[in-house]
Parts: structure tokens; sequence; C-alpha cells
């Protein structure tokens, strides 16, 4: 039997057992370890989110944030991570797809950049650790549907602006290289946390929310069983779950997006990609059964700014995020068999919404940088 007992700072979860009187020790043991076997693991409860451990080089982040919001590191000039990842809208793009490379369109939502650092992957599908940022942005750049730019064309065009020039000298000690670009992108990128929330404040002690949004946690952590996969800083198990979701319409009725799903599961060597009408999710990186449509369970933190939701945007609101799950989920036969109707209420379910709208802080207002240009140089100082 499990008891909950709720605190601002802890969830704290108790087994309790029946002992019969008389019975051997070794009886007892057996039954303990038993028990540990078939009990589920305590979770994490609801927690501040911390300060990041690893300094940062501010001369690298700055740098960086001029390149994030920079074109020059697409193919074509006409792209930059800020294309997708806006400041403004929580560093996603409002879309329910994110913009592909000019002639192509993609097929899945832009997820936010808040505390990448902190996350354990990256991208719907997790194909990439995010202890590996550098990486991260190598495959936007030199993927064929976000950036499609070449590494050598990209550092040939930054070496063509004397700003750079002197920031790369000032930043690393030498003249702007690939890894250089990457790294200071990755920099730039460990710098964005996220505000500090109403519920930050409250589980500190140093906040109230309101009777409503009290009422939305007790939900969230008890009926509504969203702390099942929402838990921790982040609010994520960073695991990845089945949810059921039918395909968004709009990926079939797009033929340059269905296009698109298809090269991109045949680079990842899915054998049957000609046949897919659906985002197959987990399965193109680990090609475990199991796995067919799962994806990455995302951080909650300012999930109030980050619409549409879900991998491919289906979900244009909170409340039918709310209604999607008050549902028991997606109908397919083959979703993660928690997902149950929970029988909410509309003012539950309206409780909740208001809870999750804490989870967001002020904006924070970062301004785009004012990008350097291109200037002659001197012959055979290039």
């Amino acid at each position: 039997m499990i008891w909950f007992s709720w605190k601002r700072t802890a969830l704290v979860f108790v087994a309790g057992g029946l002992v019969v009187a008389g019975a051997t020790a070794a009886y007892q043991t057996a039954c303990a370890d038993d028990a540990a076997a078939t009990e589920p693991a305590p979770r994490p409860a609801l927690q501040v989110l911390s300060a990041s451990e690893r300094a940062l080089d501010a001369k690298k982040v700055a740098l960086g944030k001029m390149l994030f919001f920079d074109g020059r590191l697409s193919g074509d000039a006409t792209l930059s991570c800020a294309t997708c990842h806006q400041p403004e809208k929580a560093w996603t793009d409002g879309q329910a797809f994110s913009r592909g490379y000019p002639g192509s369109l993609y097929f899945r939502n832009t997820p936010t950049l808040w505390n990448v650092a902190a996350a354990k992957y990256v991208f719907r599908d997790g194909r990439l650790p995010a202890a590996d940022l550098a990486t991260v942005v190598r495959d936007h750049i030199s993927e064929a549907h976000f950036m499609q730019a070449d590494g050598r064309l990209v550092i040939e065009r930054l070496r063509q602006v004397p700003q750079y020039e002197a920031s790369f000298q000032e930043a690393f000690g030498g003249e702007p290289t690939y890894g250089r670009i990457l790294s200071a992108v990755a920099e730039f990128m460990r710098s964005l946390r996220s505000p500090t929330s109403p519920l930050d404040k409250y589980l500190a002690g140093e906040g109230t929310l309101s009777e409503e949004a009290l009422a939305g946690l007790e939900i969230f952590r008890g009926k509504g069983r969203c702390i099942e996969c929402h838990y921790g800083e982040r609010l994520t198990d960073d695991g990845f779950h089945n949810l059921g979701l039918p395909p968004n319409p709009a990926l079939v009725s797009a033929p340059q997006r269905h296009i698109t799903l298809r090269r991109f599961f045949r680079t990842l060597g899915v054998s049957d990609y000609r046949q897919l009408k659906r985002d197959i999710g987990r399965y193109a990186i680990t090609k475990q059964a199991a796995d067919n449509s799962r994806f990455l369970t995302p951080s909650l933190r300012e999930v109030s700014r980050t619409a549409p939701y879900m991998h491919d945007g289906s979900l244009a609101t909170l409340a039918d995020v709310v209604s999607f799950y008050n549902d028991g989920g997606g109908s397919a036969e083959d979703k993660d068999p928690r997902l149950q109707p929970l029988q909410l209420s509309p003012a539950e379910q309206a409780s909740l919404v208001q809870f999750l709208q804490t989870l967001s802080g002020p904006l924070k207002v970062i301004e785009p940088p004012s990008l350097p240009k291109y200037e002659l140089r001197k012959l055979g100082a290039n």
C-alpha cells in the first residue's frame, strides 16, 4: 500500500505492508525482496530549478549569440537558429510544424531551448545527448532539412567579417574554425535558463498560488497523474512514450512535408521508409518495435508560451492538452497502457490549466544582436 504526503519541496512515498505475527525472519526478508521488485520506484518531487553547475564563458556566450541569429550559418544565408527558436516565443516558432530549409517543409514541432543544457536528450526522438550541444549545433547546420550548410563555406563567410575575426580571437585566441563556431553557439544555448516561475517561489516558500492553481497542483500530483511523467526540476522524466496520437492531417496533405519525413527516415536506416505515413519517433533510432511512435517527454517549464503542443503540433492550447489526457490519450491500440480516462470535471480541467500557467516566469526580453557586416580584406590577409 502506498500513501502520498505532499510537502512544498517533496513528494514522499511510503511503502507499508502487513507482517504476520510469528513469521520467520527469512519469510519477512523474502516478502521485502518481492515488494521491492514489484513496487514502483519513488519518483522525485517537483523541484525548484537549480543554478547551472558549470560557469559560462561570457565572451563565448556573446559570440555565440551573434552566430545564433546570423543567417550566414545556413546554406543560402536566409535561415538562422533563431528562425525556428525565437526568444519572444520561448525559443520556439509558434507553428505546428517547424520551417524546413527553403524548398522543403519539416514534419515536427519546434521544441523550446529553455534549460537545454540541463536536459538528457534533444530532438523529439532523443537522437542526440544534450551533454554534447556542439554536436547538436553541427547537426542543425549541416542537416539538409534544417540549415543545409557546408562547414567550410560557413568558415569562409565569417572570415570575411573583420568583427567576427576579432571576436573569435578574443573568445578563443584564434581565427574562426568550425569547431569554434559550434562551441560558441553551444555556449550561448547553455545560457538559456528559464526565469523563476510562480511555482518555484511557492516551492521555496517565497510566494503563494491562487486557490484555483493550488487545486490544479493537487490534480497534477493526484487524480490527473501528470506527475508520473512530469517531475523534478524540468518537470520531465526524460523518457519516451506513445500517447496514441493520430497522425496530424497536415503531414500527409502537404507532399513536401511527407517527402521530408520519408527522406529523413531513410537517412536513419529505416527499411520501410517508402510506406511511412506517420512519424515513427524513437523507433527510427533504436529499431526496437516497442519504441514505435514513442516521443520524448517535454519539459513543462514555460509551457504556457510554447503552443501548439505535441511532437506534431496537433493540440493548439493547454486546454486541448488537458482534454486529450482526460479522454485517456489517443485511440491507437499500442499507446502507453497507463493512459486511461481521468474523469476530470470541467472545473478540475480548468484548475489544472491554471496550475500549468504557474510554470512560466516573467518573460525574459532578449533582443537580437546587431550583426556585423562583410568588409573588403587586404590581399593576403584572408
